[in-house]
């Protein structure tokens, strides 16, 4: 059954059953709630029911009645609606329609899972989200040349190869292109795989053919830099 709070300002200072057809409020004392203040008319509205639904009604009173802050002649109610009477509120409850309101639970409710099945999933959706050849790391292997290091893990999201002492690959010497570059060229992990990156144009050669721009590298593929060469691998992690 729906309630009545009457309040003023923030306090309730009366809970009414709505338990009839209609309940009347106003100032007079023949209303079903009184409401003694200047403000509020003799007779100021009412509150029906019709057909199964709830509704107020204005009865011409001086100051209006509100729902939810907009002035009516008559209007629907529903569940914690707030009809305005001057300095005071009636809150409409109807606990019946909430309930109905709410999202009922699926029929496949969620399961809850064990610790080690919600580590499973994270480690799987972690797989997912990885960049292609992602589950192995890529490395650069010297195959000729003086570099300061055998073979590189690729390891950064970036990694970059020249003769600066501020690079993470350095090679050395000089050869058919002349003296190497302080940055020759540069590797970055992205979504699709291991991309090579011209810093210098033309001077990185993969598999024989100069790099303007970028390429994909495949697992295999020689790459030149100067007088170095070395060799693109994929390698299961430590």
């Amino acid at each position: 059954m729906p309630k009545l709070l009457l309040k003023f300002n923030a306090a309730v200072i009366k809970e009414v059953a709505m338990d009839k057809g209609s309940i009347s409020i106003g100032r007079k004392p023949d209303n079903d709630i009184v409401i003694d203040n200047p403000a509020i008319s003799g007779h100021h509205c009412k509150l029906t029911m019709e057909g199964g639904g709830y509704y107020v009604e204005d009865l011409e009173s001086t100051n209006g009645t509100f729902v939810n802050e907009k002035r009516i002649k008559k209007s629907g109610l529903h569940h914690n609606d707030v009809v305005g009477l001057a300095k005071h509120a009636v809150v409409f409850l109807n606990e019946a329609e909430a309930a109905a309101a709410a999202p009922q639970p699926a029929s496949d409710a969620t399961m809850l899972l064990s610790p080690q099945k919600q580590a499973e999933l994270v480690a799987a959706s972690s797989a997912a989200a990885k960049p292609a050849g992602a589950e192995k790391a890529g490395w650069l292997r010297v195959i000729k040349g003086a570099v300061d290091a055998p073979e590189h893990e690729l390891k950064g999201m970036s990694t970059y190869i020249g003769k600066s002492d501020r690079v993470q690959i350095q090679i050395k010497g000089s050869g058919l292109f002349g003296s190497a570059p302080e940055v020759a060229a540069s590797v970055h992990r992205k979504p699709e795989g291991y991309i090579l990156v011209a810093v210098t144009e033309g001077y990185p050669v993969v598999n024989g053919a100069k790099v303007s721009g970028s390429v994909v590298l495949k697992e295999g593929d020689m790459i030149d830099c100067g007088s170095t060469t070395m060799m693109f691998e994929l390698r299961e992690p430590a």
